[in-house]
């Protein structure tokens, strides 16, 4: 199986886009902003929150930053305007962290500013492990002056519990999710079911920390063992939210829901959809298995 995985990574740069979007659509709100709001209109009827993603990342110009910042002030307000339960995720090296990290922490803190005005929340993204010091002490240094931002912590990363301690702490907002990174070994758990371990750790520190968390997984046995602490500890449904991506566990929406527990859907919307998808899938060869076996249950 991983031989056909990464047989499909190779050949996807080949494939028309039209081709490819016949399963991307799924996943992916669309091109514009337009699409995303409908999108999250659609998921408020259902009792659903949003996250909003621009994508986006690993830009080579400032300018490229810039314009993304601005993007994002924009999706702000469109956020506002239409009156959606929705907040905003956002990648650092869509910002300018790999060309000049102070440029990217005024960026960040302008958007997280302007966020504040409308008393709504910005989550930071953690992208791979080359990023992970900087995107937390970007993090520390604008939660100086707000409390309107979290961040996420990886499962698969051994560093992980000790970050999160340092961010319980501080009673910041985290969402955990296993990873998607192809990390070494020397610094990442890499058998899934130490994943799993990691990840139900990390979720009880948040849990016997009292600190807001964002229940990032698909993984069935994780949901069901998150809702047995949450029953046994008695967790208020006030203090977390299960998280999941658009058009992926589409199942457990209404079960969770109707259950009276919040659930929040990544929406990622943009015309860098391509290259993202791409990107995840070298990143991840098993999400290309995983895309084509939704293909052929399409066609």
């Amino acid at each position: 199986m991983n031989l056909f995985n990464s047989a499909v990574v190779a050949i996807l740069p080949l494939l028309p886009k039209s081709f490819v979007s016949l399963f991307s659509g799924r996943y992916i709100a669309g091109e514009t902003l337009e699409d995303a709001v409908k999108t999250i209109i659609q998921l408020n009827k259902q009792n659903i929150m949003a996250t909003q993603d621009l994508l986006g990342e690993n830009i080579t110009r400032k300018e490229e930053a810039t314009q993304d910042k601005e993007m994002w002030f924009t999706i702000l307000d469109a956020i506002e305007k239409n009156k959606l339960d929705s907040n905003i995720s956002i990648k650092l090296t869509q910002l300018g962290l790999k060309l000049d990290k102070e440029f990217c922490f005024e960026n960040v803190r302008e958007i997280v500013e302007y966020a504040d005005r409308y008393k709504n929340f910005v989550r930071i993204d953690m992208e791979d492990s080359t990023c992970t010091d900087d995107t937390l002490d970007i993090l520390y240094r604008v939660r100086r002056d707000f409390t309107n931002v979290g961040i996420v912590i990886q499962a698969y990363l051994k560093r992980s519990e000790q970050d999160l301690k340092e961010l319980t702490s501080q009673g910041i907002n985290v969402r955990i999710c296993k990873g998607i990174y192809n990390e070494a070994p020397e610094i990442a758990f890499k058998k899934p079911e130490e994943i799993r371990q990691n990840y139900l750790r990390l979720l009880m520190i948040m849990f016997d920390r009292k600190c807001y968390v964002g229940i990032a997984t698909h993984d069935r046995y994780l949901i069901e063992k998150a809702i047995e602490a949450i029953n046994t500890n008695a967790i208020p449904n006030d203090r977390y939210e299960f998280q999941m991506l658009l058009g992926v566990g589409d199942e457990y929406r209404t079960q969770l829901v109707q259950s009276g527990h919040r659930l929040r859907v990544y929406v990622p919307f943009g015309k860098d959809w391509f290259p993202y998808s791409l990107r995840r899938m070298k990143e991840n060869p098993k999400v290309a298995g995983y895309v084509i076996k939704n293909l052929f249950k399409k066609i």
